[in-house]
Parts: structure tokens; C-alpha cells; sequence
């Protein structure tokens, strides 16, 4: 199950900046490719306002 990026995001580009794959795209809001995710949960230790969560 990949994370997903919620609409409280307000594209920093943290969460960016600390995916180790490159599954994060930027756009109005960023979003997760749940196909290139590897769940390592950086993304959501890393975003500033929570937007971050598991899919479910």
C-alpha cells in the first residue's frame, strides 16, 4: 500500500526532496506514483503540515 499526498499539501516540495526513489511528482499539489513507492515513510516524517498517509 503506497502513500498518498492529501489536499492539505501546500507543494514546499519537502516531501520531494526526501523520496529515495523519485515517486514524488511535482504539480498543484504533489503527488505519490503508488507503482515507483517502496512505503518507506520518509515523505510523511519529512511533510510539514501531515498531508502524508498511508493509501488505503
Amino acid at each position: 500500500m503506497a502513500y498518498k499526498i492529501s489536499d492539505s499539501c501546500v507543494a514546499c516540495g519537502t516531501c520531494q526532496g526526501e523520496c529515495p526513489v523519485g515517486a514524488i511528482s511535482e504539480g498543484d499539489i504533489y503527488k505519490i506514483n503508488p507503482d515507483e513507492c517502496i512505503e518507506c515513510g520518509a515523505c510523511a516524517a519529512a511533510c510539514p503540515t501531515g498531508a502524508i498517509s498511508l493509501a488505503e
